[in-house]
Parts: C-alpha cells; sequence; structure tokens
C-alpha cells in the first residue's frame, strides 16, 4: 500500500470549535503556523477527514508536501541575488 498523501492545508475552526480546541484533539497533526483565527498544518488525508467529520474545522487544502516542497526549492534555487554597495550580497 502506498504511503499516505500529507497535505499543506489551512485549519478554520467551526463555530463550535477553537484554535485551542484543534490543537488538543490527539490526532497528531503538524502545525507549522498558528494565527488567531487559523491553522497552517502539515497533515494527511485521514487527519483532515477526521476533523472534517468532527465538524471541528473547515480545511482548505492548499497542496502536497510534495508540491509544497518543491516550489520551495525552485525559488531557492534562483539566480544570487546581486551583491550589495558594501559587501558581498
Amino acid at each position: 500500500m502506498p504511503p499516505e498523501r500529507t497535505w499543506i492545508a489551512r485549519l478554520t475552526p467551526t463555530v463550535s470549535s477553537s484554535i485551542d480546541l484543534l490543537l488538543s484533539v490527539p490526532i497528531g497533526l503538524d502545525v507549522w503556523e498558528r494565527h488567531p483565527d487559523s491553522l497552517v498544518v502539515a497533515a494527511t488525508d485521514d487527519q483532515l477527514a477526521e476533523l472534517e467529520r468532527r465538524r471541528l474545522a473547515e480545511v482548505e487544502r492548499w497542496s502536497t508536501r510534495e508540491e509544497f516542497e518543491a516550489r520551495a526549492a525552485r525559488r531557492h534555487d534562483g539566480p544570487a541575488p546581486p551583491p550589495t554597495a558594501g559587501g558581498s550580497g
């Protein structure tokens, strides 16, 4: 069986939930960012589906982890910035 896909997603608590409640749910979310009204997480399809099933969060899947990392690598592999007037860059 292939490994489960991991998503980078934004979680917005539902009316009956909160950021603190999302952080306390024992499903092993990998939280990347915490904002006053949302979380950015890396989570599997099963983890996200469980949050949706329990109606704890609205889930916005941004991209798979692989797609996210590929985009980040392309940004870092671009040309070097020009040197600054007082130094090397």
